[in-house]
């Protein structure tokens, strides 16, 4: 698979360095790796050594990441979508007793970066927006295990409730949450998922990029899970099949990039 083939299609545009390096990283347990083999990680995807190495010095100069004798390390905010990574492949669902909670925002003023910076923090949450100032989901989500970092923005500039709408809980999760579209797309992704990791498993050497990216578009899709209860899915829901297939994807690309990594060291 090439980078200007399927799988950009399944991502909706090409990596430059900063995702590349950051995406990479974001699947290493622990997220780091010497400067030199980021850069020519990304020379995979056709990013020429100037432009990623610039992008390294902007990392560091951002704070995402970290230096020590050549070796980076993610940090900052990168380090906590490391950890909403992990929540949202893993969420530890609870049982659902009907109720749902609910964010009103507070009547204060705000900047229009702290109303980006909730917008972008509830849906992490995975809140949806039932009209201005006012988000909701079902109630089965641990506020503990959900995201910190998301939920001390929400906290700062919402008021919680608990509630029970009138309407159809299944006709207001498809209103706000639209999982049947979600599942067509995750079906989509777990068959890509199934063919790269057969392949990589296979020892098919060169498929290391094009592995990376379909990998990355399914990262992207199992992070905007509405993570809703079972009784309110569709009958096709595909959200544990995509985790599953990620699941052995990764221990399959783990390996395909260790071996690699070993073949271009210094």
């Amino acid at each position: 698979m090439e980078q200007g083939s399927e799988p950009v299609v399944l991502l909706g545009r090409p990596l430059g360095a900063r995702s590349v390096m950051a995406s990479l990283l974001l699947g290493m347990d622990p997220p780091r790796l010497r400067g030199a083999l980021l850069v020519r990680w990304c020379g995979l995807f056709q990013i020429t050594e100037g432009t990623s190495r610039v992008a390294l010095s902007r990392m560091v100069a951002t704070g995402d990441l970290t230096i020590s004798e050549g070796v980076y390390e993610l940090a900052g905010g990168l380090r906590s979508r490391r950890l909403d990574q992990e929540w949202s492949l893993d969420p530890g669902l609870r049982t659902w007793r009907d109720r749902w909670r609910m964010a009103a925002v507070d009547p204060t003023a705000r900047s229009a970066t702290e109303r980006q910076a909730l917008r972008d923090a509830m849906r992490h949450l995975r809140f949806a927006e039932v009209r201005e100032g006012v988000w909701a989901r079902p109630d089965n989500l641990s506020a503990e295990a959900s995201p910190a970092g998301a939920r001390a923005i929400a906290d700062a500039q919402c008021t919680w409730w608990t509630a029970r709408p009138d309407d159809d809980p299944v006709a207001l999760a498809d209103r706000l949450f639209m999982p049947e579209t979600w599942s067509a797309r995750a079906i989509e992704l777990v068959g890509h998922l199934i063919g790269v990791t057969g392949r990589l498993g296979a020892g098919d050497v060169g498929l290391e990029a094009g592995a990376f990216l379909v990998g990355a578009a399914a990262l992207i899709h199992v992070r905007s899970d509405p993570l809703l209860p079972e009784a309110l899915l569709p009958a096709d829901w595909a959200g544990d099949a995509l985790r599953d297939a990620y699941s052995r994807y990764r221990v399959a690309f783990g390996d395909a990039t260790t071996a690699w990594f070993r073949r271009n060291r210094d």
